[in-house]
């Protein structure tokens, strides 16, 4: 029996309370009962708006500060457990499925609540010890307690209810008995998670708050749910060289006089440490974050930051006076060294500014994009359109292997980064367009551009409505769907096959180990 963060009771509860929790053995107490000590019908009498008044009159089984014992049956989207308590749902943080646990109702809403994990009196095999220091304070990860085996599967299962639940979509079991015919005339084939060799130091870049205590700079991830900065000396999914870098950062910034600054007042200078480092290349290329144009002992700064850090090839300074949480402002500068720093997904070689987008995973995005290219099916004859295609990625992977790749993008700063990474691999078979993808690409149809295959990357958000209408007139042969939300992937896929494709399988990826998050790649034919 493993104990999470049991203190006791508040308000004179404890003492019955842990009289009951001492007298029954886990094994014997049932999901829902109450442990807590309660004098809830006098309490009513005298206040109608005591918690228990407030259960009592949205009818709910379960009163804010109430203990109970609760089935977790599943996870949610943000990695909390989903206990069950007489039938009513509440989400449980740090809970797994198939514990029972003790825990502490919080907050309550008509169908639902939130509740704190007090006490796992029955354990999931699949229970780990985290081995962050600072994982239960930190909001970056969310899975360190559940084994990365276990991890995989869940985000695999994560694919599949989607694809069942919203979609509406046949899945064809996991069944290793059945042929790979049998299996796919059963619906859509969803492969087990790829995974990491290694799921730890995979990030290539880290933007890190600072603020400011006695004695020092502080920097590192915001706690759960809040913007209060949990300090870090090393962060285990980040490159090893981000630590040393924003450890440098903070120290030679306070010796100077540098302040850090405090979002509520508006006031101090250093608001992030923005750390980018090229995998294949070693480059690092260090952003500092102000708030204000200038930098109290700049050449001194940038000076002992090159002495510290001698991988560093760019130091650059990003301005931002506004009250927001966007961290970069739109004025940037180098004070040092090279504008951009490089790196490379394949034998592709990227260019990477201060504020360009880049795939934080570079080793997963590999495996992506592979998967991307072998649905894709290109021989070299093909012409492809990429939407939503970013800075280029898929699109100059894609190339060397297609007739001639056609991307469009909404943001015209991308669209310039994507031109340039063209040219720094000497590709002279793409073409970068920036506007919105369902009137770019229609205007290209006029033109006589009739592509075999197109590739969608959208945002969380899915693909534009007016897109796949698009799609569905052009009738290209096959559509590669990489996807970053299973939710979205699954609403689009509905429209797709209603409008005569059929998704023939999915390829889960593991982007980001320890979270929930999960990326995933579709092929998808015209029947």
């Amino acid at each position: 029996m493993s104990k999470q963060g049991f203190r006791g009771k508040p308000n004179g509860q404890g003492n019955q309370a842990n009289r009951q929790a001492g007298g029954n053995h886990a094994g014997s107490r049932r999901s829902g009962q109450r442990v807590s000590a309660s004098a809830a019908g006098a309490a009513r009498e005298r206040n109608a708006q005591t918690p228990a008044a407030v259960a009592d009159r949205l009818d709910l089984p379960v009163e804010k500060n109430g203990e109970y014992i609760a089935d977790i049956v599943g996870l949610g989207h943000d990695g909390e457990g989903v206990g069950r308590v007489n039938g009513f749902t509440l989400f449980v943080h740090g809970a797994l499925p198939g514990e029972k646990a003790r825990i502490k109702v919080m907050k309550l809403k008509k169908q639902f609540g939130y509740a704190k994990l007090l006490e796992v009196l029955e354990a999931s095999p699949d229970r780990v010890e985290p081995p962050c220091t600072i994982y239960k304070q930190c909001g970056g990860c969310q899975l360190q307690h559940l084994s990365y085996e276990a991890q995989l599967r869940l985000k695999r299962q994560t694919v599949v209810d989607s694809l069942e639940r919203i979609g509406k979509l046949a899945v064809a079991p996991a069944d290793d008995r059945m042929s790979s015919a049998d299996v796919a005339s059963s619906g859509i084939v969803v492969h087990p998670t790829l995974g990491m060799r290694d799921p730890w130091r995979y990030r290539n870049k880290a933007q890190v708050p600072i603020g400011q205590e006695e004695g020092g700079l502080i920097g590192g991830f915001y706690a759960q749910g809040s913007h209060r900065i949990v300090d870090m000396d090393a962060c285990l999914i980040q490159h090893e060289q981000t630590d040393a870098v924003v450890r440098e950062v903070k120290r030679i910034a306070y010796a100077l006089g540098i302040t850090a600054y405090d979002e509520e007042s508006h006031q101090g200078l250093l608001r992030h440490v923005v750390v980018k480092i090229g995998f294949r290349t070693g480059d690092i290329m260090v952003v500092l974050v102000t708030n204000g144009s200038r930098i109290p002992g700049e050449e001194q700064l940038v000076e002992r930051i090159r002495e510290a850090i001698p991988a560093v090839r760019s130091i650059c300074h990003n301005v931002n006076t506004q009250r927001t949480n966007v961290i970069f402002g739109d004025k940037t500068s180098v004070l040092w060294g090279q504008e951009v720093i490089h790196d490379y997904i394949g034998d592709v070689q990227f260019a990477i500014s201060a504020r360009s987008f880049y795939q934080v995973n570079p080793v997963q995005t590999e495996v992506l994009y592979g998967k991307a290219l072998e649905y894709a099916g290109l021989t070299g004859s093909e012409t492809v359109i990429d939407a939503y295609c970013g800075i280029g990625t898929i699109s100059l992977f894609l190339a060397r292997h297609a007739r001639h790749v056609y991307g469009v993008e909404i943001v015209a700063e991308a669209i310039a980064d994507a031109r340039a990474n063209a040219e720094l691999n000497g590709l002279g078979n793409v073409t970068f367009a920036v506007g919105k993808a369902e009137e770019v690409i229609p205007a290209w149809r006029e033109d006589g551009i009739t592509p075999e295959v197109v590739v969608v990357d959208p945002p969380r958000k899915g693909c534009d409505e007016v897109l796949l209408e698009t799609l569905l007139a052009m009738q290209p042969e096959r559509i590669v769907y990489v996807s970053c939300n299973p939710a979205t992937l699954a609403r689009d896929l509905r429209v797709l096959e209603d409008g005569g494709y059929s998704a023939v399988e999915v390829q889960p990826v593991d982007m980001f180990p320890w979270t929930t998050h999960v990326e995933c790649c579709v092929s998808v034919v015209r029947e």
